[in-house]
C-alpha cells in the first residue's frame, strides 16, 4: 500500500493548496525543468535540499507537492484584487510522529501571474485633502505612473499545520505570515502592507472537499500500476479565509509618510479581522513520493532525488 495517503499527508496537500492562493498577487516566472510523465507537474521540487536528502524513509519521509489555481481574489480593507494563475512547489518531510516540515525550492516556493491593483494610485489615494498628494494625483493621467503591481511575499515559515483540518471543511489548515509589496515609481521600493514583525497572518480553510484521485508510476515518471512511485491528485476545492487582520501600509514614498497616510485612508487600512478575505478557486494539487520508503531506508531522500533527476528531459 502507498505510504502517504494518510490524514497527515492529505492535510499537508490541502494546506499547500491554500498556499497557492497567496502568490497570486504576482511574482516573476522562473525557468522550469521539463519532466517525464507523472513527474511533469513537479518542476521545482527541492529534492536536492539537505533536509530532503537526509530523510531516511522511516522516521522521516520525503515528498514533493505542487499546487495550482486558475483564479481567485483577495480583499484587504476596501480594496479587492483579482488573482491570476498560481503555482506553489515545495518539498515536505513527513515525520513519524505525524508532524511535518516544509522545504522551499532555492528560488522560492511561489510563482504566479502578476496582478494589478484596480485603479492604480488614483484608486489608492486620490482624491486627497493633502496638498502634496493632490499634486501627485494631478500627474496620474500617465498610465505608467498610475499602475500599481502587488506581490505577496512570505515573511516567515508556515506553521500550525492541522492534520485533520486538511481533509475536512471550515477548520484552519495552516498559519501563513505574509506581506504585500506595492510597486509603482512614485511609491518607491519599500512600500509594504505588513512587515516581518507585523505580518498578515492567513489561516485558510477548505469550503468543500476536493475530488480525490491516485496514480502509480516508475521512478522515471512512466505510468505503471506496479511502479514504485505514487501520486495523489486533489482537485476542485475552494478555499477561503475571512479571519485575518491587515496592518497599515508603510514605507510608501516621499520618506515623510504622506503617501502612507493617503494609501491607508483610501483603502481602509489597518483593517480588523472580519473585514478582509481570501478566496482560491478550483485548486489542483498533486503530492508524490515513494510507495514504500522504508524498503530503501536510510536512503529514501537520495532515492527520491535520483528518481526526479531520472525523469528530467
Amino acid at each position: 500500500m502507498p505510504q502517504f495517503p494518510t490524514r497527515a499527508g492529505l492535510a499537508t496537500v490541502s494546506a499547500l493548496t491554500a498556499l497557492g492562493a497567496f502568490v497570486s498577487m504576482g511574482t516573476a516566472t522562473a525557468a522550469e525543468t521539463t519532466l517525464n510523465g507523472e513527474w511533469a507537474p513537479f518542476t521545482r521540487c527541492p529534492v536536492d535540499a539537505p533536509a530532503m536528502l537526509a530523510s531516511d524513509g522511516l522516521q522521516k519521509t520525503p515528498q514533493c507537492v505542487v499546487s495550482t489555481s486558475a483564479s481567485g481574489s483577495i480583499k484587504l480593507g476596501k480594496t479587492t484584487v483579482i488573482t491570476g494563475k498560481t503555482n506553489l512547489q515545495i518539498g515536505v518531510v513527513q515525520n513519524a510522529d505525524g508532524t511535518s516540515s516544509v522545504v522551499a525550492p532555492p528560488s522560492g516556493a511561489l510563482v504566479a501571474d502578476s496582478a494589478t491593483v484596480p485603479g492604480g494610485l488614483l484608486g489608492l489615494m486620490c482624491p486627497s485633502q493633502m496638498p502634496v498628494i493632490t499634486a501627485i494625483c494631478e500627474t496620474l493621467n500617465n498610465a505608467s505612473l498610475n499602475k500599481i503591481t502587488a506581490t505577496m511575499e512570505s515573511v516567515g515559515a508556515p506553521y500550525a499545520f492541522d492534520q485533520t483540518a486538511g481533509i475536512l471543511t471550515d477548520m484552519p489548515i495552516v498559519a501563513l505570515p505574509v506581506r504585500i509589496h506595492l510597486e509603482n515609481p512614485l511609491l518607491g521600493g519599500k512600500c509594504y502592507i505588513g512587515t516581518a514583525a507585523n505580518p498578515i497572518l492567513l489561516r485558510p480553510e477548505n469550503r468543500n472537499y476536493p475530488e480525490f484521485g491516485m496514480s502509480f508510476f516508475r521512478s522515471d515518471g512512466t505510468p505503471d500500476e506496479a511502479g514504485e512511485m505514487s501520486r495523489i491528485n486533489l482537485t476542485g476545492a475552494t478555499q477561503n479565509d475571512s479571519s485575518f487582520a491587515v496592518p497599515a501600509a508603510t514605507g510608501c514614498g516621499l520618506n515623510v509618510g504622506l503617501i502612507n497616510a493617503a494609501v491607508n485612508a483610501k483603502t481602509g487600512l489597518p483593517s480588523a479581522s472580519g473585514n478582509n478575505s481570501l478566496t482560491l478557486n478550483s485548486t489542483r494539487t498533486h503530492l508524490t513520493g515513494l510507495n514504500a520508503p522504508g524498503t530503501v531506508a536510510p536512503d529514501a531522500g537520495k532515492v527520491l532525488a535520483e528518481s526526479w533527476h531520472s525523469a528530467v528531459r
